[in-house]
């Protein structure tokens, strides 16, 4: 039997990017080019470095838990009441790198949370593709 209060749904977002991993992992561990694809921040790759992402509506209070350089990175995400978890995974493909994120941790009775990060990854990730084609 399955709890509505105690059941967590995730967001996934999964693509390949014709870029390797080194490449993906700047864009994901740099103040400034995570700036130019999702917030203004103070993110250090460090476990345990608290940070912030920063944008016109508000912000995202976050504290980093994994860092394994051009593989995994992950970190809380708190915005809202919304204490959530996203994790970032990349795998080496023949023509580039496999890209995985996934936000885990929203209550179901929090649907426009869910909603809202469903539509805005895609977005981000699209965003992040522009970044990485300008980067040397």
């Amino acid at each position: 039997m399955t709890n509505s209060t105690t059941e967590k749904l995730s967001v996934v977002v999964e693509r390949e990017v014709p870029f390797p991993p080194e490449k993906i992992w700047r864009a994901l561990t740099q103040p400034h080019l995570l700036e130019g694809w999702l917030m203004k921040n103070d993110f250090s790759p460090v476990v345990g470095h608290r940070f912030r992402f920063s944008a016109d509506w508000g912000s995202v209070d976050c504290q980093v838990l994994a860092v394994e350089p051009n593989r995994t990175l992950s970190y809380t995400w708190g915005a809202f009441g919304l204490g959530s978890v996203v994790t970032w995974t990349l795998s080496p493909t023949s023509t580039g790198t496999h890209l995985r994120m996934e936000q885990a941790g929203f209550p179901a009775d929090m649907p426009q949370a869910y909603h809202g990060a469903r539509a805005g990854w895609p977005r981000f990730l699209d965003s992040l593709e522009k970044v990485l084609a300008k980067l040397d």
